[in-house]
């Protein structure tokens, strides 16, 4: 047992890396099996991602100190490493501010009880039918002396959170339907009543879980091995895939097709960074109408709803997380179809920067400051690299992919042209795009590889940060719009 005890001082001190982490569980796995002759929980996938190999993840750590810090601060504060921190850890800075932002929105001073705050992570994650998410937080609301009967069903929660299931609901598929009297409808609901500032937090959480959904699909982040879904006492077979590993082209038997890709896509890189220097050349020479801008952004959203999401081949879920929410068939819908019209938002009028962290922070203190820089942290970050190319201005690029979700919401924002969008993500991409923001967990690896075949993963996971941050920012705008309205 001398191994151990060494094990256990390197957790203590804190001196350990990820792959320390690895291989102190494989350890404790031989010593139960020659010592203790218990069962041992076996994996179900191969590392946090069934979409990033292992070793990459791992490496991380290995080359970048920032990184090892904060998954050694993360491990000492809350005893665990999740997987999303681990992917996430590609992008130090961002980790930082995200782990900075959901610590003070799930234990710090606010105006929620901690075992509310965690419920609503619950309701908030299965909607997106997000298990990984869902099975963490129901963990987590245990812990905090959450009552257990809550989580036999929305039907058993107070009246208070029940009513939370409706902006819940039009948050999460379709946040261009929420009106003031929704609010109205919380603020004034006599005994079971919500405070403004109650809202707030509500709200952040909500938008937070939601958005923490996409990325968790979009990064295919696998449950750890002690999680519900992580691990089995059976033998592993078909090369250690899991089913739903297979079914989403996870298996050895792509490899010919992905020889294949490479060599179709060989240029793509040149080719977009050959746009963008032609866009911004176009863009000294002349500058669109007002009037013109306006017809592509409406054109741009035209076509947006054309894009399809993808068919859904979603894995069977760990845990039935349909009770923690009403009305499952309620879905994304295109905003505009069958004749509909939703009025344009347009950013010049209401904006996150001039109006929504205001009002944040005035009713939730310092959260309005965490949101902004972590909204700043995805769309900034930038190493001036694209794939194998180094000293890039990818400000462009990024300005696109996160105008390209606004406007699938019906976000405009009258400074920007919109024609660039189709210049720079073609149509794999924006499939991607839509079915991570909109459907997100009938994202699949096939559709995670099939765009930007010719960069690493840790720009696909900077993607995806964007993705998360665009989405979550468009659903606050909607709800402290109303809020705002119900205010005036």
């Amino acid at each position: 047992m001398r191994n151990a005890t060494a094990a256990t001082e390197t957790m203590e001190n804190n001196s350990f890396t990820v792959t320390d982490l690895y291989k102190i569980c494989a350890h404790c796995e031989r010593l139960s099996k020659k010592d203790l002759g218990v069962r041992i929980p076996r994996p179900l996938g191969n590392g946090p991602s069934r979409f990033i190999p292992e070793k990459e993840i791992l490496q991380v750590s290995k080359v970048d100190p920032r990184a090892q810090s904060i998954f050694e601060d993360s491990f000492a504060a809350l005893g665990r490493l999740d997987n999303i921190s681990l992917v996430m850890g590609f992008h130090p800075q961002y980790l930082e501010s995200f782990l900075r932002t959901q610590h003070y929105l799930l234990q710090m001073d606010g105006p929620l009880s901690l075992h509310y705050r965690h419920y609503i992570g619950i309701m908030a994650a299965a909607r997106h039918q997000c298990s990984y998410l869902v099975n963490l937080h129901v963990n987590d609301f245990l812990q905090v002396g959450g009552d257990p009967k809550w989580l036999n069903g929305l039907d058993g929660a107070p009246q208070k959170l029940q009513a939370l299931g409706e902006l819940n609901k039009i948050l999460a598929h379709r946040p261009w339907l929420l009106t003031k009297a929704h609010i109205e409808h919380l603020l004034k609901a006599e005994e079971h009543s919500w405070s403004l500032a109650e809202l707030i937090h509500a709200v952040v959480l909500l938008t937070h879980y939601h958005s923490l959904a996409s990325f968790t699909f979009g990064c295919g982040i696998t449950p750890e091995i002690h999680s519900d879904g992580g691990h089995t006492f059976r033998p592993l077979s078909l090369s250690q895939y899991c089913v739903c590993d297979i079914a989403n082209g996870n298996g050895h038997g792509n490899d010919l097709e992905e020889r294949r890709s490479s060599h179709q896509v060989s240029g793509e890189v040149e080719v977009l960074m050959e746009r963008m220097k032609q866009l911004q050349e176009c863009r000294d020479e002349e500058e669109a109408s007002q009037e013109e801008m306006a017809t592509r952004f409406e054109r741009e959203k035209t076509e947006s709803m054309l894009v399809a999401t993808a068919e859904d081949e979603e894995c069977v879920q760990s845990r039935d997380v349909s009770r923690h929410f009403e009305d499952p068939s309620y879905g994304y819908k295109d905003f505009s179809r069958r004749g509909e019209h939703v009025p344009t938002f347009r950013v010049q009028d209401y904006s996150w920067e001039d109006h929504g962290y205001s009002l944040v922070n005035r009713l939730y203190p310092d959260v309005g400051q965490l949101l902004d820089e972590k909204f700043q942290m995805a769309y900034n970050l930038t190493y001036n690299t694209m794939a194998m190319h180094k000293d890039v201005d990818t400000t462009m690029l990024r300005r696109a992919i996160w105008n390209y979700i606004h406007c699938m919401f019906g976000i405009r924002y009258d400074d920007y042209d919109y024609g660039e969008i189709n210049q720079l993500l073609d149509r794999s991409f924006k499939v991607y795009i839509k079915t991570m923001v909109c459907s997100p967990e009938k994202t699949t690896k096939r559709m995670y590889e099939s765009f930007w075949r010719q960069f690493q993963h840790s720009e696909k996971v900077h993607v995806n940060l964007l993705l998360m941050e665009a989405r979550m920012q468009a659903e606050l705008l909607y709800a402290l719009r109303a809020i705002t309205c119900y205010m005036t």
